[in-house]
């Protein structure tokens, strides 16, 4: 298969270490919100920190600990909705055995988003006043949805290209809560190279970081390997006993994707399987199970 182009890097500050196993990507924008955190977070009672369901600890921040010290912290993870919900479970075990304020959410369903709400005011039973929370997290984790579901209107931008809000704003929710969001801030390393592509296949890092054709490739070996009936049922596949190369060849041909001459139109095969997987069309999926 051939490889991906590469793609125009220069508007970050990137680094990136295949033989070390070792993913460093921190732009511009992300390593100035870091040192605003730090300046800001005397103002609020709460750090929120945004993470995905898919990869509960991946997809945190191992530096946000150390770097809000004693403030409060309420952990929300979300896009449950995607997530594997038996897996689900376990991490809900897993984070109340750790003693850990969470909530698992589903940005999409405004119920889902009282739990945040909720938590909150049960953190700080006391407060009269407004409670000032500050919003964090990995790109592309759905902070913006989650603010502009709870202020019920278009108050943060939001789509589907990690990074995408850059300034911190203020925002009123209702009558007892004040909201400081902040563009998503990324590790400086990620020493994993599982973690890596975990945070490729969720979208927390951009795409052409890795290229589509490996985080594709990625995506279909996990879901072969955990035989999802999704994975068959989408692409028509004949059971799983396909390597990776024989599978992204199949589900290409029978998307009908093909170039002049009749090749298979893999660039385009990539594309389409990271937004089936993203979107949940290849079914729930979670990466990583807790230790119990």
């Amino acid at each position: 298969m051939p490889k991906s182009k590469k793609k125009n890097q220069g508007e970050h500050i990137l680094e990136k270490v295949i033989n070390n196993s070792k993913i460093n990507w921190f732009p511009g924008h992300m390593l100035k919100a870091t040192r605003e955190i730090k300046e800001k977070m005397k103002l609020v009672d709460i750090i929120l920190e945004i993470r995905d369901a898919r990869a509960p600890m991946a997809s945190g921040n191992p530096d946000l600990k150390n770097t809000i010290g004693q403030k409060r912290r309420l952990i929300v993870v979300n896009k449950t909705n995607l997530a594997d919900p038996d897996k689900t479970q376990l991490w809900e075990k897993w984070f109340e055995q750790n003693e850990e304020n969470f909530v698992f959410i589903n940005s999409l369903d405004v119920n889902s988003l009282k739990k945040i709400q909720a938590k909150a005011k049960s953190m700080l039973p006391d407060k009269k006043s407004a409670i000032r929370l500050m919003m964090v997290g990995l790109p592309n984790t759905g902070k913006s949805t989650i603010i502009n579901r709870m202020a019920g209107r278009n108050a943060a931008k939001s789509g589907n290209k990690p990074g995408l809000t850059q300034n911190q704003q203020w925002i009123r929710l209702g009558q007892d809560f004040e909201l400081l969001d902040t563009p998503g801030v990324m590790p400086r390393n990620i020493e994993d190279e599982n973690e890596g592509l975990w945070l490729c296949a969720i979208h927390a890092i951009r795409d052409e970081i890795l290229g589509e054709e490996e985080v594709a490739c990625f995506i279909i070996g996990h879901l072969l390997k955990e035989k999802s009936p999704f994975l068959e049922q989408k692409y028509n596949l004949k059971g799983f006993n396909y390597s990776v190369g024989e599978a992204i060849h199949e589900i290409t041909l029978f998307r009908n994707f093909l170039r002049k001459g009749g090749l298979p139109d893999y660039d385009r095969i990539y594309t389409v399987i990271l937004s089936d997987f993203r979107s949940g069309d290849l079914g729930p999926c979670t990466f990583e199970v807790p230790a119990l």
